[in-house]
């Protein structure tokens, strides 16, 4: 994990007592776009040493992405069993 890695860790701990949107701010202080930056920070979750750096942030996101790919995954088979179709 790199100086601009921990950058990313600490802005996503604190980005919202920043003024302005999100996505301007990680395009000026990381010089990335909103999607270089998620796919970034998404790598980050899956490094131990982000972990033990910022463990309750790494958790926090790792529980978000899991039901995010949890609601994903059960909008794509909603109705395809017939369990998940409304009565």
């Amino acid at each position: 994990m790199n100086d601009t890695d921990r950058a990313i860790l600490a802005f996503e701990n604190e980005w919202w007592r920043h003024s302005g949107t999100k996505e301007r701010l990680i395009q000026e202080r990381f010089g990335l776009s909103a999607i270089r930056y998620y796919q970034r920070l998404n790598r980050l979750l899956d490094d131990p040493e982000a972990l033990a750096t910022f463990p309750s942030l790494v958790n926090r996101l790792l529980r978000v992405r899991d039901e995010r790919a949890w609601q994903r995954e059960g909008a794509g088979r909603a109705g395809t069993d017939g369990r998940d179709t409304p009565a």
